[in-house]
């Protein structure tokens, strides 16, 4: 069985949930974690895990819309936190690609939901794009992996990969993964051990070969097991089993 370990199910392009959780199920795809971006997607997020058996919620505000989290919002997210079924908070981070919140804000925002994260006693989702650096000084300074986390989408090199692994992160692979050119994501995904590997889709964004182009969904993740299967030289229910496992562990699941 495959984990989608971040998918937006909130998202207007996903308006049949049942027929999106048969098409996954129909691939092999046994839980879908919802990540929020803002207030009201965490809080759909956790409507829907409450719903579906195969759902999970991850709650948190986005870079992009950093400039809204205030005292107010963190204290509601705090309360949203402690739901059944949330089990991590995200997607946080920095965004210095398209900047829709001011740098600075981004990075209180980031730090006050990494205390929010250990308040809870729940790993982190990581967001980062363009902004390497200043993610990990943050991470390091906040203990940010202290209850685990995720590096999702990673877009790194493999000696940062190493870094974050060795501060309790697990690496994550969407469809880009499957592009013929992203020959970083194929060194990476290579080369770290399996116990850190994890496979998402972010759909329905970044959708995977054969389908680029097209709305992106759960179901696509095998896709992405399959190319990670071929660049490891594994079989996918290898792939399958190993990313299922950690996808369980970190975020406290029973396997």
């Amino acid at each position: 069985m495959l984990v989608d370990t971040h998918a937006h199910l909130q998202d207007e392009a996903f308006n049949d949930i049942k027929a999106v959780l048969s098409r996954a199920f129909d691939n092999g795809v046994e839980k879908i974690f919802c990540i929020g971006y803002d207030y009201e997607s965490s809080v759909t997020a956790v409507n829907l895990a409450g719903k579906h058996r195969e759902i999970f919620a991850v709650i948190g505000v986005h870079p992009h819309d950093a400039k809204e989290l205030d005292d107010e919002m963190l204290a509601k997210l705090y309360d949203l936190g402690k739901k059944p079924k949330v089990v991590a908070i995200g997607e946080i981070g920095l965004d210095y690609y398209r900047n829709l919140s001011p740098k600075e804000v981004q990075r209180k925002a980031f730090q006050e939901q990494l205390k929010l994260a250990k308040e809870l006693n729940k790993p982190v989702v990581i967001h980062d794009r363009d902004a390497h650096q200043e993610v990990m000084e943050i991470l390091k300074a906040e203990k940010g992996g202290l209850n685990g986390g995720i590096m999702h989408c990673y877009s790194g090199h493999l000696p940062l990969a190493v870094e974050l692994m060795k501060m309790g992160f697990y690496i994550s692979f969407a469809g880009p993964v499957t592009f013929k050119n992203a020959k970083k994501a194929h060194e990476v995904a290579a080369k770290i051990p399996l116990e850190r590997l994890l496979v998402e889709t972010d759909c329905p964004y970044l959708t995977p070969e054969p389908f680029r182009g097209k709305i992106n969904e759960p179901a696509n993740v095998l896709f992405i097991a399959e190319k990670i299967a071929e660049l490891r030289k594994k079989t996918t229910q290898e792939i399958a089993y190993h990313t299922t496992l950690n996808a369980h562990r970190v975020y406290n699941l029973k396997f």
